[in-house]
């Protein structure tokens, strides 16, 4: 009889990215507790999705990128949604989106949105986004959808949509990454808080990861391990010094509106002119609950040892409030509930996420982090691959060579 293999799998944080991993490793078909132990280590003394999971927009697209994840993820994302509920758990719904183009009133000191410290960085969002594909015959007619009247049309130039009506989605990021998690300790997954310092090897196989105790800072331990996954985001070089991430920082607000104040269903790309030949480019977007979350720029500031220790500029948010403020007088009118600031894990040579196994490094380490402003869209395609990588040794799914650790290690 075949010696059943025995499995210890730790998780290096609890974003978006881990917790999805977490939940498609416990849904595996081969997955069971008498022979695979799975565990999420989790730096933040507030719990998962405190970092850019928590606050990113939430955008879920068709023509994001990679196309290779895309591909997966986008029917994943769908798939969750109608099997566990998603639209009333995490907000996920479809959203139409488009890129809007005017004048901003004067309204306030609208600033850059570049958060103190740090030199403007673009988010790249729209990068995969093929415009001549979508764009209306004539950019001169405005093509403001009737049901889009919370921004001004007269200060409105042009609208155009950047997908069909099922090509855009959206989930509450901080909802959707903790559900993931739920869902996954509903299968015996378990959540450790502790800061990993290392990943311990013997003959280039991973045999565990060592972690500073969250309850005790003079207190290391070690949790044993046969497969480990790196999904630490902006912080993963922390771990593993040879990975080409940068970091990001991005601020955002939330807004509410007055009361009997209806923001019907659109994520928008602006192009702001406004007073004194300034512009700015806040991405908005309309969520469930009638909350509205805006976001700027990015920046290169310097990241914090701990996604705790993530500083807020208040003049940055206030910036991003005022911008939004000169379009749509319903924006304007509401009240800011967050100011609130991440990082983001960019691939410095380009090109990304990683994605895979680091056999270079040791067997048994993968990789998953680098997914820029698309970590909540492509979550569930990378953790699809990394549970059929460990469950199955391969990943059946497409080939994915580009976003192998072995191109950028």
């Amino acid at each position: 009889m075949d010696k059943v293999e025995q499995r210890n799998i730790v998780i290096i944080g609890g974003g978006i990215i881990g917790c999805s991993v977490a939940y498609y490793l416990s849904r595996h078909p081969s997955y069971s507790t008498s022979t695979t132990n799975i565990i999420v280590l989790e730096a933040s003394a507030n719990g998962v999705a405190q970092g850019a999971s928590g606050k990113a927009g939430g955008l879920v697209a068709k023509w994001a990128y990679p196309r290779e994840i895309v591909d997966i993820s986008f029917p994943e994302h769908v798939k969750l949604a109608e099997e566990h509920n998603g639209a009333e758990r995490w907000g996920w719904r479809f959203v139409g989106c488009g890129s809007w183009e005017g004048e901003g009133e004067a309204f306030g000191e609208s600033g850059s949105g570049v958060g103190k410290g740090g030199k403007r960085k673009s988010l790249e969002k729209t990068l995969g986004f093929e415009a001549n594909a979508m764009a209306p015959e004539s950019r001169a007619a405005k093509g403001l959808p009737d049901d889009l009247t919370w921004v001004k049309e007269e200060l409105t130039t042009s609208y155009s949509p950047m997908s069909g009506p099922d090509g855009t989605a959206q989930v509450h990021p901080y909802l959707f990454t903790t559900s993931m998690l739920d869902l996954a300790k509903e299968k015996g997954v378990q959540l450790v808080e502790g800061t990993a310092i290392s990943v311990e090897q013997v003959n280039r196989r991973v045999t565990g990861v060592t972690y500073r105790d969250r309850s005790d800072s003079n207190c290391i331990k070690t949790l044993p391990a046969t497969h480990v996954v790196l999904s630490t985001g902006a912080w993963s070089p922390s771990i593993i010094p040879s990975l080409p991430i940068a970091a990001t920082r991005a601020h955002s607000v939330t807004i509410h509106p007055k009361a009997g104040v209806t923001i019907s269903p659109y994520v928008l790309f602006t192009e702001i002119l406004l007073p004194h030949s300034l512009s700015a480019s806040p991405e908005i977007y309309a969520r469930p609950g009638n909350e509205v979350y805006v976001c700027g720029p990015g920046d290169d500031s310097t990241l914090p040892g701990n996604v705790d220790d993530v500083e807020i500029d208040l003049a940055a948010c206030q910036s991003i409030t005022n911008q939004v403020g000169s379009i749509s007088q319903e924006l304007r009118e509401g009240v800011v509930d967050k100011r609130q600031a991440c990082f983001l894990p960019v691939v410095r040579t380009g090109g990304g996420p990683i994605i895979g196994e680091a056999e270079k490094i040791a067997k048994g380490l993968y990789i998953a982090t680098g997914h820029t402003c698309w970590g909540i869209c492509n979550a569930p395609g990378t953790a699809k691959v990394i549970a059929g990588l460990i469950m199955e040794r391969k990943a059946r799914l497409r080939n994915l060579t580009k976003l192998a650790p072995s191109r950028f290690l």
